[in-house]
């Protein structure tokens, strides 16, 4: 049987990239949403008086800064083009550093910004930008504006994992590949398409048969590395992928 798509992503956005999937060749396979994490509201936004520039490192830290303030003039740092886009559409001016937390910090350094910058961010985060930013002499705070707390798979997730047929596992963050194999190997062949090393170094051993990693910590290079993905894949099943 041809491979299945499992999609962990969180909602809103797991929907999004089902939909753009739909628009490549390949996307047209079985596909299956099942959150691995639920996104949810935590905390407030602090006095903003203060502060020279907000730190974005995620489309939800945006999402939900929008959702708690009407603030839309301090400058913006986001750690990639979909989080510097989405502040965009909230009606702020945003610069994308077009990579990870290392390359956000940098470009600050490099940048000669003076603070104070507030970090706006969910409760797990993979860098603590903030103490970064400070030990480089630059004045910078917190505050925890989102919860990802892990969400069982659904049935027909565990279905597929615990099946036969191939399945590709795009994974989005560190979290989302802890959370994809919690609990019983799979013994379905999975193929892993992970967003960064990190999120890749979260695969137990021996849970996926192929992990490939994205060039770039974002959604398009994600989209670039599909074809891989889905040739794999197929190759897996013991079938090579139509043109």
């Amino acid at each position: 049987m041809p491979p299945v798509i499992l999609i962990t992503r969180p909602e809103p956005y797991g929907a999004e990239f089902a939909a753009t999937l739909r628009t490549l060749p390949g996307g047209d396979l079985s596909m299956i949403l099942s959150p691995a994490l639920q996104i949810g509201a935590l905390g407030t936004v602090p006095d903003l008086g203060v502060y020279c520039w907000l730190i974005f490192t995620s489309r939800n830290g945006v999402r939900h800064f929008v959702d708690a303030s009407a603030r839309r003039d301090i400058p913006v740092y986001a750690v990639g083009d979909a989080t510097a886009d989405e502040a965009r559409r909230a009606g702020m001016d945003a610069i994308s550093c077009g990579g990870d937390a290392r390359d956000l910090v940098a470009r600050i350094i490099a940048d000669g910004v003076r603070g104070p910058m507030l970090h706006l961010r969910g409760a797990h985060a993979a860098a603590d930008i903030a103490r970064a930013l400070n030990d480089a002499g630059i004045e910078a705070g917190e505050a925890v504006l989102y919860s990802q707390e892990a969400a069982p798979l659904t049935d027909a997730a565990r279905a597929c994992l615990l099946g036969d047929v191939p399945v590709i596992a795009p994974v989005f963050s560190p979290r989302s590949a802890e959370a994809l194999f919690d609990g019983a190997p799979p013994s379905a062949p999975v193929v892993v398409l992970a967003i960064s090393d990190a999120a890749a170094a979260r695969v137990p051993k021996g849970a996926a048969r192929k992990v490939i990693i994205a060039d770039r910590p974002d959604t398009a290079a994600i989209l670039r590395a599909w074809p891989s993905a889905l040739q794999a894949a197929y190759r897996l099943e013991g079938t090579e992928c139509a043109e």
